[in-house]
């Protein structure tokens, strides 16, 4: 096909597409942002969230950043039960005493209560897999039979599996080959989690067939592959993992640069496969807020974040990303895609009730 006859192809379907939305828009449009840490009882994130737009779910984690899991399951609740409208969370569960009966009857005791507190899912960390081991010193890994009544109780009281299995690809190679600065960064700071300095750990290829392994033999659970899966790097493939497993989904939390990466090489390619599995992509953002955090400085982040992301979405204008260093031009998704990516996939994956996106 002809350069010339491809640009009218390309026009004339985006002619019958819906109009995308402008940047003008991004404050009136309902949005959810799937992927949020909000770890202290303070207002910032949730009155930037009001301000902006955006429904939140915030995510517990089995991390060592974070603070205690009771504590993290508290501040959750507290501040769902303040804006039930606007405020959603998810649990998770601590790996301290794994494998023995005490650690399994208090960690489905501890699902049943959180979703009697409004839990809405369930967040599976990287730790399995990277860093947690059995008694007998083995990498504890997620198809481990140990962990089956735990997702087997999750899934009969109607909560989705959140599955951070594995990293960015990136985190297999050396600092100096990676493809963003943003991976470079933080792989340089967080060396225990850099698995190119542990090539005793398993590999990215382990890791994402374990994952796999999972999902075949739990064929009705709905997973949610944070961080686009760990697939950030290659959407043809991520394509493939969706088409293998129809009842999982996938956010974009604090992976946009890697999708800006491929854009910059195929700018058709990825935007159909943002139509194509429009309904199995939920936005997120991965925004964080500790008690170190600096809520003034935050406040000046964090939309300047969701503005970003949304024109690249939603718009066709061009921006500098600084983690790839290049000026990358926005999807200008059609609407409807949009309104299903920030926000009606996380209402329907999460079972939140609401008047509709």
């Amino acid at each position: 096909m002809s350069g010339e006859v491809e640009s009218r192809s390309r026009a004339a379907r985006r002619s019958s597409e819906s109009a995308p939305y402008e940047l003008s828009d991004f404050s009136r449009v309902r949005k959810f942002d799937a992927h949020v840490h909000l770890n202290v009882e303070d207002p910032t994130l949730p009155d930037l969230a009001r301000e902006n737009g955006f429904e939140l779910l915030s995510i517990n984690a089995d991390s060592p950043d974070f603070p205690d899991l009771l504590d993290q399951r508290a501040v959750a609740a507290a501040l769902a039960k303040d804006d039930p409208a606007r405020i959603h969370w998810a649990t998770t569960f601590s790996m301290m005493g794994f494998g023995t009966r005490r650690w399994l009857g208090r960690v489905t005791a501890g699902l049943a209560e959180a979703k009697a507190e409004g839990a809405c899912a369930v967040k599976v960390w990287k730790n399995i897999g990277m860093t947690e081991r059995d008694a007998d010193g083995r990498l504890i890994l997620l198809d481990h039979p140990v962990l089956e009544p735990v997702i087997d109780h999750a899934r009969s009281l109607g909560l989705p599996v959140i599955g951070h299995q594995g990293e960015p690809h990136n985190c297999w190679l050396p600092l100096e080959h990676m493809t963003t600065d943003s991976d470079r960064r933080y792989f340089e700071r967080h060396p225990h989690f850099h698995m190119h300095r542990w090539p005793d750990r398993p590999s990215y290829e382990d890791l994402i067939a374990m994952r796999d392994r999972f999902l075949t033999t739990h064929p009705r659970l709905q997973f949610v592959g944070a961080h686009m899966g760990s697939l950030e790097h290659d959407i043809d493939r991520l394509a493939g993992f969706l088409d293998r497993f129809p009842r999982a989904v996938v956010d974009l939390a604090s992976r946009m640069s890697h999708v800006q990466c491929q854009s910059l090489r195929d700018h058709e390619h990825v935007r159909a496969f943002f139509i194509r599995y429009q309904d199995r992509l939920l936005y997120g953002s991965d925004m964080t807020f500790n008690a170190h955090t600096d809520p003034v400085r935050f406040r000046r982040v964090a939309p300047a974040i969701w503005v970003s992301d949304w024109r690249y979405l939603a718009t066709a204008e061009s921006q500098r990303v600084g983690s790839l260093r290049a000026d990358v031009p926005g999807l200008a998704l059609p609407r409807d895609v949009i309104d299903k990516v920030y926000c009606r996939n996380a209402l329907r994956v999460y079972a939140i009730s609401g008047d509709g996106c």
